[in-house]
């Protein structure tokens, strides 16, 4: 029987996934895609849709079990000033999530996860913004 079994596992224990998710969840709100392993991004989809549910809803609430979930500021800050706004008038399906082969080192499928409407200088740009500001105090020594 399949009673009980609402989640995947991934042989990780309950805190190590929670972790894990939580960090994946700030990766994909910060650039919008992020590649992974198949099972994870089928799991990763559940979580980051109802997170830009929550988002829509834009309530203190809301934003405090975001906060709960992702025990981060800037994220939840562009939930709730960026992706809610963005998805308003979208019921659902707020990400997607492409087979992108097999991982070379152990044969692992992989998958891209992707904001549906995605803006396309999100991937990087906070790098690119810390190496830029790297470069300029290294000039100024």
């Amino acid at each position: 029987m399949n009673h009980g079994n609402g989640y995947r596992r991934l042989n990780r224990t309950h805190e190590h996934r929670k972790a894990m998710f939580s960090n994946m969840a700030n990766s994909l709100i910060e650039h919008e895609q992020i590649k992974t392993t198949l099972p994870k991004a089928k799991e990763m989809q559940r979580i980051i849709d109802k997170l830009i549910t929550l988002g829509k809803r834009g309530d203190l609430h809301a934003r405090r079990q975001a906060f709960a979930q992702l025990k981060q500021e800037a994220p939840v800050a562009k939930l709730f000033g960026t992706l809610g706004p963005r998805y308003a008038e979208r019921s659902g399906g707020y990400c997607r999530v492409m087979k992108a082969g097999f991982r070379y080192g152990d044969m692992a499928p992989m998958a891209i996860i992707e904001l549906v409407d995605r803006d396309p200088a999100a991937k990087g740009a906070a790098d690119k913004a810390r190496l830029a500001e790297e470069m300029t105090m290294d000039d100024d020594e």
